[in-house]
């Protein structure tokens, strides 16, 4: 893979966010057959019953051929005791539902062929309604009533939703088990090195492509450029997101092949050939080749497809990361100390600070995570209230391990909510783990000390970032936890061992490239 390639996707995988909305579950049944919809409801005004046996049932009536901004041409009869729906526009939400009140209708749903947004009003209008008022979606209305006819019951009610999620424990187990693969890997090629042991293609480590990083300028060099990509995607996302689609799909294929290609070594897999014109052509290449490419590409045609894509997603991603780690081999600890430190501040920077600058206090990363969905909207920190139904379908930077929230029922409802970690969570205390697995194969460390030690101290920082997330109720910039808790411990075990300055030193990278060129 290009160099420039792995640089450009290194420069955007630090995006995550969290989206934030007041959705609840509406319950419509005909006695026989019932289904769940998503409806957007304020707790400033009436609260919702937490469980669906608390929550009561009211007759529903179609009232869409009105806005209700008035009494006029509608039957009290009719209304009378019973959920009606009508819908959205003409004069803003409060007086529909003071409208709807002198009618002694008990619930008031507001279909809506725009973005679900929290309904609100002025603080004054609040205390002035006292039935249940929600939004939801027109095309959920007509389904419904395709469904059931005239005859419906309804029932609102809003579960509680839990910070603490098991999504959290899924997306722990992928970053430690991807952290570890790929330091793992990294010792074993760094071991048949020195050992002799061409790679694939009989390619010697020097020829396979990688990307060393050596010195401090390179270093710094390297996460400017990263700071100029992040800035160029802020102002010219619209056009560079589709660019770095097309670069993931490419990026993350060919390191779907590597993966599979030595997952099929390990288990001793052969490789049969056959000549075409003189040119041999592995069998095994051509089938792994031909899987990853589909894997890539089905995932660009149905990206937007939440419900289920997010596997496909993974699935690349932590190819990516693995491949990542293998492939770019930091020469020193000196070298890990400046970048991962540069990278903190980066991350901090960008999360924390830049909400400053921006028109509509919203940080640049969150901003390019999101895309257009993060404009205009509240934000607190880097946390951002969304729309629980965006208008069109907003595409999305794919540098991001996600796993949906399985107890989000009401969320997911609305739009699919997932726990999210970022590549650059993953790839940045890799590239410090993958240093260590090096180390001790140059030093012929049988435990593994200081491989093991990196893991473990990148277990504990990511327990500590989703501990400080849901204590804060903010997403958290993982590598403000990661870095110390990495490198500190590195530091520590090197000096308990009387090794720091071999493990500062590190190898000799810098004279081999110097030589060869």
């Amino acid at each position: 893979m290009d160099r420039a390639v792995k640089i450009v996707l290194f420069s955007v995988i630090f995006l995550a966010s969290q989206i934030n909305c007041q959705e609840a579950i509406l319950r419509i049944s005909n006695g026989n057959t019932e289904r769940d919809y998503c409806i957007v409801h304020n707790h400033s005004w009436t609260p919702l019953s937490e469980t669906l046996d608390a929550a009561l049932q009211y007759p529903l009536v179609n009232l869409t051929s009105t806005v209700l901004c008035n009494t006029s041409g509608v039957n009290p009869d009719l209304v009378n005791g019973k959920a009606v729906v009508v819908m959205r526009g003409d004069c803003d939400f409060s007086q529909k539902a003071r409208v709807a009140q002198s009618l002694n209708a008990t619930a008031l749903l507001i279909a809506s062929n725009k973005a679900l947004t929290t309904p609100t009003a002025n603080d004054s209008e609040y205390a002035k309604v006292h039935i249940p008022l929600a939004l939801m979606r027109y095309r959920d209305f007509l389904e419904a009533q395709q469904m059931f006819g005239d005859v419906m019951q309804a029932k609102l009610y809003a579960p509680p939703n839990s910070k603490i999620d098991a999504s959290i424990a899924v997306m722990l187990l992928i970053a430690i088990v991807t952290i570890a693969l790929g330091g793992y890997w990294s010792g074993t090629c760094e071991r048949d090195r020195l050992n002799g042991v061409s790679g694939g293609g009989g390619e010697s480590k020097a020829d396979s492509g990688e990307l060393f990083l050596y010195s401090p300028l390179k270093v710094v060099f390297f996460v400017a450029l990263m700071c100029g990509m992040l800035v160029l995607m802020y102002f010219f996302y619209s056009v560079l997101v589709y660019v770095i689609i097309v670069i993931f799909c490419l990026a993350s294929a060919s390191a779907l092949f590597s993966c599979f290609d030595a997952v099929l070594d390990l288990v001793g897999c052969g490789t049969g050939s056959f000549s075409i014109q003189s040119h041999n052509f592995s069998v095994r290449s051509i089938i792994l080749a031909a899987v990853c490419i589909t894997i890539a590409v089905v995932w660009g045609v149905y990206r937007n497809e939440d419900r289920w894509i997010w596997i496909l997603q993974d699935l690349l991603g932590v190819a990516f990361c693995l491949n990542f780690m293998k492939t770019i081999s930091l020469s020193n600890f000196k070298i890990c100390v400046i970048l991962l430190s540069l990278l903190l501040l980066y991350d901090v920077f960008f999360v924390f600070i830049t909400p400053f600058f921006t028109k509509n206090g919203v940080s640049i990363m969150v901003q390019v995570a999101l895309g257009p969905d993060a404009s205009g909207e509240k934000t607190q920190g880097n946390m951002v209230e969304v729309p629980a139904e965006p208008q069109a379908p907003s595409e999305k930077l794919p540098v991001v391990m996600r796993v949906p929230r399985f107890s989000a029922w009401a969320q997911n409802l609305c739009m699919m909510q997932f726990s999210i970690l970022g590549y650059g969570d993953i790839i940045v205390p890799g590239l410090l783990v993958a240093y260590c697995s090096r180390f001790d194969v140059w030093i012929n460390s049988r435990r593994k000390v200081y491989f093991v030690s990196c893991c473990i101290a990148y277990f504990l920082g990511m327990i500590l970032t989703f501990a400080v997330m849901l204590l804060s109720g903010m997403g958290q910039p993982a590598l403000l936890y990661l870095v110390p808790f990495t490198l500190i411990t590195c530091a520590v075990v090197a000096a308990c061992r009387g090794e720091m300055r071999q493990f500062w030193a590190g190898t000799t990278y810098e004279r081999e490239e110097l030589t060869t060129a």
